[in-house]
């Protein structure tokens, strides 16, 4: 006789996967309003109130494509200012020099990028931990001393964009409130949704194990690259964005270094591999500046002294931390399976 018993209907139980949670949902719904925040700003906030927030967006987008490069392909970079001054400069020969609607030109200067970033990562690729480092600022340090010696850059004395001036204030409001919210939907909810798809599968795979990824099909040389790309064009956003609303830029705030150190700053405190951890870490790095940035050096001091200890000692971050004693994702990624007959 056969034994029934044991057949499979019986023994496997009937299970789904479920990709969201309740916290996921109540997280994505304050995401939505913060973002219709974002782009209504102009009938609630303050010109100086805009400006505030257009900053800690720019911290946002640009820490968010660091934690992408350091936090799941392994790529630790120095240098990602080189894109935000790139995109910056071409913004603003597009709009001054050949006459481009300066918000036209927003979409057309991130190609700047994107392009530049092929060649730098053809240089950079072979080169592994700090070296890899060592390359991004080098290059940087070049985009730097390039765009100081063009003359129709303005060399070292920088440009201004004089043709904002068309525009009236709460037209440039508005316009910097739109950008904040479709800056935030590209690099954060664009980040969420690549990680929920099948190359954020790979993605996060490379993470823990490049070798074992590899060896299970996953094209880490291709991913890297285009996650490079990808942080590239993000910066890059985050730059034209930022020196729009400035209405100046000049080589040494183009491509200045405190970029990178904010972006590792956010992602260390707030947590690596994570975008939980790069909305804690913001808005940590946001509130001290406004408090205790008047401090200058003795505030990087502290600032620097604190990412080590958190290196040392807490290398999930904040969000790590929290993670470990509640299960209650913001953003999930995870793939969850759930026994239907329970």
């Amino acid at each position: 006789m056969t034994d029934t018993s044991l057949s499979p209907a019986a023994v496997l139980p009937e299970v789904t996967v479920h990709r969201q949670t309740l916290s996921g949902r109540i997280a994505l719904t304050l995401a939505a309003l913060a973002v219709a925040g974002l782009a209504l700003m102009p009938w609630w906030a303050s010109t100086g109130t805009i400006r505030m927030v257009l900053e800690l967006c720019c911290y946002l987008a640009v820490a968010q494509m660091w934690n992408l490069l350091a936090g799941y392909a392994g790529l630790v970079s120095v240098g990602q200012q080189a894109f935000m001054g790139a995109s910056g400069y071409a913004l603003f020969v597009m709009a001054q020099t050949f006459g481009i609607d300066p918000f036209l030109a927003i979409p057309i200067s991130l190609l700047v990028p994107a392009i530049l970033a092929i060649p730098c990562y053809a240089l950079l690729h072979r080169l592994d931990g700090p070296y890899f480092s060592i390359g991004t600022w080098v290059v940087a340090e070049v985009f730097r001393l390039v765009a100081s010696n063009m003359g129709w850059l303005n060399a070292g004395a920088g440009m201004s964009l004089t043709v904002m001036k068309q525009y009236s204030a709460f037209e440039r409001n508005i316009a910097m409130s739109f950008l904040c919210a479709i800056m935030v939907l590209l690099t954060v909810g664009g980040s969420y949704w690549f990680l929920r798809s099948r190359y954020g599968l790979a993605l996060i795979a490379m993470r823990d194990n490049p070798v074992a990824a590899a060896s299970q099909g996953v094209n880490v040389a291709r991913l890297r690259f285009l996650v490079y790309v990808a942080a590239a064009v993000g910066c890059g956003l985050a730059g034209a964005v930022y020196f729009m609303a400035q209405l100046r830029i000049n080589p040494p705030s183009a491509f200045d270094p405190r970029w990178s150190n904010v972006a590792i700053f956010i992602v260390m405190v707030g947590g690596i591999g994570a975008i939980e951890g790069v909305l804690i870490g913001t808005l940590i790095y946001f509130i001290a500046e406004r408090w205790f940035g008047a401090y200058g050096a003795s505030y990087f001091v502290v600032l620097g002294i604190l990412t080590l200890l958190v290196a040392l000692y807490a290398r999930t971050g904040i969000w790590g931390m929290i993670s470990k004693r509640w299960d209650a994702p913001w953003f999930p990624i995870r793939r969850r399976l759930v026994d239907t007959n329970r």
